[in-house]
């Protein structure tokens, strides 16, 4: 049995005429009345009843004609679905985030953008470090990340600039230092500071020490957390300074004060970072719909 036949059948018990659905679906009557013959012997039931004004269904095809029309609505359907999947319109995309990076700018705006765009596409947005996105891309738990990238990729990780952002100071309110808006790194000596564990990116961990060291600062480091956020709500604790990321002025913290550093600049590459090889856009066509309007 094939789809043809259920068509057929359709045309022939919605018009009770093989001339009239020959007409409409521009096949020879002959063809229609095999392929309806061909039904009934696959069902093993009579579809329709001769009669004088023409064909009318029997009990059995009138029943069969509801399942037919089901049927091929579902398919029409299945064939709309796979479409609007191939097309990059429908399906699910897993990118990775480091958060100030979404708070204002382009990838707030992509993000934004692409709701708008692919409404249908379910967007899974996870917020996770530049190291834990990678791991995540080469494993294969996400398909891109918004990434502040120091170093090499990865292998077989390509990326997309996006913007430069770059480091400011984070002071509590009640430090004199910066008062102007701007200080020098060497004045910093001997203040209390809060940064990162190395272990979450070494490769940034150990360019900001050697940045500091540049400008005749060693940091002081009195305490250690995880997230850009955990550390601002210690300096408005007042427990010391941080150096952060600019993108952090989008989104000042209660008692805190950002200063610029007048002699230290550290830029950080924000890029989206996704797994190059075409299988994979082929596979999961929302990336390269994403990647074409992030471009």
């Amino acid at each position: 049995m094939e789809l043809r036949h259920l068509r057929y059948f359709i045309a022939v018990a919605e018009l009770r005429s093989v001339r009239a659905a020959s007409e409409q679906l521009h096949v020879t009557q002959p063809a229609i009345s095999r392929q309806i013959q061909d039904l009934e012997d696959a069902i093993g039931a009579a579809l329709f009843e001769r009669t004088p004004r023409g064909l009318k269904l029997t009990p059995a095809g009138d029943a069969y004609l509801s399942e037919a029309r089901e049927i091929l609505a579902r398919v029409d359907a299945a064939n709309r679905l796979a479409r609007r999947i191939a097309s990059g319109v429908q399906g699910h995309l897993r990118i990775g985030f480091v958060e100030n990076a979404v708070w204002s700018g382009p990838v707030s705006s992509a993000l934004s953008a692409f709701e708008q765009a692919a409404p249908n596409v379910a967007l899974e947005l996870t917020p996770m470090n530049t190291p834990e996105q990678l791991d995540a891309l080469a494993a294969g738990r996400l398909d891109g990340g918004f990434c502040y990238r120091f170093g090499a990729l990865p292998e077989g990780i390509a990326s997309l600039h996006v913007l430069d952002q770059g480091v400011v100071l984070a002071v509590p309110q009640a430090w004199p230092h910066g008062s102007a808006g701007a200080v020098s790194a060497h004045e910093l000596s001997g203040r209390p500071f809060i940064a990162f564990p190395r272990r979450v990116y070494p490769a940034y961990y150990d360019r900001l020490l050697s940045a500091c060291a540049e400008r005749g600062l060693t940091l002081d480091i009195r305490q250690e957390a995880s997230t850009e956020t955990a550390i601002l709500s210690l300096v408005s604790a007042g427990m010391g300074a941080a150096i952060v990321n600019a993108a952090n002025r989008d989104r000042p913290p209660a008692r805190v004060r950002f200063v610029d550093l007048l002699d230290l600049e550290i830029s950080l590459p924000l890029e989206f970072c996704f797994v190059a090889h075409e299988a994979a856009h082929a596979a999961n066509p929302t990336l390269k719909r994403f990647l074409d309007l992030l471009t």
